[in-house]
């Protein structure tokens, strides 16, 4: 258990985080453009850091450890599956999104299309990601705070998260995004630091890293510590779904395909496209390549040196209790306040969003002035905050969230990627994608068949609704086409598109496994993957500097 230099650690964090916050409440939010995307004045590594400690949840390192205990460390290619799709984002669409100048991606749909499906279209969508989906997250993340804070403290779990549910609320509903960013670059470096002491301390204890792969060869089952897909140790369907379907097929937060929720938010906050292009690559690279090793570490070391747990993503929060001496623990516990008060600010402010600017207007509760605007999203940020709070009581694990929300978007995707390019379609055409991804994942709910091939179904069928629906219907009016492409100018793809997007893709993968190599003491294949990834990195900047000249 902890004592007491280890909360004076906490309340340290907690001074820091109001100071900051504190700052932050001196910008002025005289519209909802200043409260929700700063004004659009983001420099391209605020937004890029922003959206990475938005997805360093204090759910994910308990999710990672119970993939990696479970699978082995190929299984985290569940989710290292969707480089592909952040890295299209980053390369081809954060442009297109930045010359809309909307104010969230659900607008996309009065941008695009037009009439009454259009209109319908954006309140259905906007209203469908700020609750459901957004309380779904929200709940994963605070379930895996819950487990945490059950390890460390004697006290009920969920009154400590509902008293850090009102702190949040408190420094960001006055601020804004502005707020939410300027604490996300502090919470994520406090968290990185904290979870790399803790690697360090848990290979320790685990007698160095050649011990502790060498008894992590003999301990764990029989390919747990390969870093490489191909060697995943379940069926060879999951992993070809995985790297061949998931990451185009299915909406996923941070990873939607074409971009979109709170990293659209981002980009749309970022001084020009130039800078959004810069805030989503940063943000890629240090959300697959920074992130996950010194978890990977720590799970590895807590499953060859401490006693091993039913529930595998206890396990993190055990090698704390078990290895780290007073105040580090204190600076860990403040890591995961500050992963989870950062994940919660934003999806609480772009929550908010949708709802005051998408579903509200038009309605007999719109506010009449800029002043009313920001009081009803003040509002909003609270009921969002006991919404998420109920829904959390409802789930047993991270992972079990994480795969709802890919069943539920299951065939989505290619329409999130399309509509920006193919004239023929409509609003109707994204309203059957949805409707008919959420019916095949509520038929096959209670069907016994694998999550991966049940994806599989799903996608396939969601699909073939909706391209034989824009296939069937009369083709809608060119004048909105016409109006869309002349201010976002979606031109065709380009070698240069293609090769950057290749090139970034090989970055990323070429990164996460050359710092495997190093850390497995395999000097050679690190040496190869280095290669790739200076190759990689060389022709992907020169791509974009051109791509910036033309």
């Amino acid at each position: 258990m902890m004592v007491g230099f280890d909360f004076v650690v906490i309340a340290l964090y907690f001074v820091i985080t109001f100071a900051v916050g504190a700052l932050a409440l001196r910008r002025k939010h005289e519209t909802k453009e200043d409260y929700f995307l700063s004004g659009r004045k983001l420099p391209w590594h605020l937004a890029g850091l922003s959206m990475v400690a938005t997805t360093f949840a204090a759910d994910t390192p308990l999710a990672v450890t119970g993939i990696t205990l479970g699978q082995g460390i190929a299984g985290n290619f569940l989710w290292l599956s969707l480089i592909p799709s952040g890295l299209l984002t980053a390369v081809v669409y954060a442009r297109l999104w930045r010359r809309s100048d909307a104010m969230t991606d659900a607008e996309f749909a009065t941008l695009r299309y037009s009439g009454t499906g259009a209109v319908f279209l954006r309140k259905f969508r906007a209203l469908y990601l700020a609750l459901p989906v957004n309380l779904i997250i929200m709940g994963w993340v605070t379930t895996g705070m819950a487990k945490v804070l059950g390890v460390f403290l004697d006290y009920p779990p969920w009154a400590m998260l509902a008293a850090l549910y009102a702190v949040t609320v408190l420094y960001i509903v006055f601020s804004g995004l502005w707020g939410v960013v300027v604490t996300d670059v502090l919470q994520f470096f406090i968290a990185m630091v904290g979870c790399i002491v803790l690697a360090f301390v848990s290979v320790g204890e685990a007698g160095g890293l050649a011990e502790m792969w060498a008894k992590a060869a003999s301990q764990l089952p029989k390919g747990h510590t390969e870093i490489y897909p191909w060697y995943f140790t379940g069926p060879v369907y999951v992993v070809v779904v995985w790297l061949g379907v998931q990451w185009w097929a299915s909406w996923y937060p941070g990873f939607e395909p074409g971009g979109g929720g709170y990293v659209v938010q981002r980009l749309l906050s970022t001084k020009d496209e130039n800078h959004a292009v810069g805030a989503s690559i940063l943000f890629n690279i240090l959300h697959f390549v920074v992130r996950p090793w010194p978890w990977i570490l720590t799970a590895v070391a807590a499953a060859v040196a401490l006693p091993q747990s039913a529930d595998h993503e206890l396990m993190f929060p055990r090698a704390i209790a078990a290895w780290l001496p007073a105040g580090l623990k204190g600076l860990m516990v403040a890591a995961f306040l500050a992963a989870f008060m950062s994940t919660i600010a934003t999806h609480l402010n772009w929550g908010a969003a949708y709802l005051v600017s998408d579903v509200l207007p038009g309605t007999r509760l719109a506010p009449r002035t800029h002043r009313g605007e920001i009081i009803v999203s003040r509002l909003a940020i609270v009921a969002l905050a006991i919404g998420a709070i109920a829904v959390s009581r409802m789930m047993q694990s991270v992972r079990q969230g994480w795969e709802l929300i890919l069943m539920l978007s299951a065939g989505t995707g290619p329409v999130y990627l399309i509509r920006w390019y193919w004239p023929r379609m409509s609003a109707a055409s994204e309203i059957s994608a949805m409707c008919a991804s959420l019916v095949l994942s509520l038929a096959l709910a209670q069907i016994e068949l694998a999550q991966e091939l049940k994806l599989c179904v799903v996608a396939a069928g969601a699909t073939f609704v909706w391209v034989s629906l824009t296939l069937l219907m009369r083709a809608p009016d060119g004048g909105a086409w016409q109006t869309f492409k002349a201010k976002v100018r979606p031109d065709s793809w380009g070698w240069r598109d293609v090769a950057a997007f290749v090139s970034a893709v090989a970055l990323t993968y070429a990164s996460f496994f050359a710092l495997g190599e190093i850390l497995q003491q395999n000097f050679a294949a690190a040496a190869v993957n280095v290669a790739i990834a200076s190759g990689a990195c060389y022709a992907l900047v020169q791509l974009i500097r051109q791509r910036r000249l033309n």
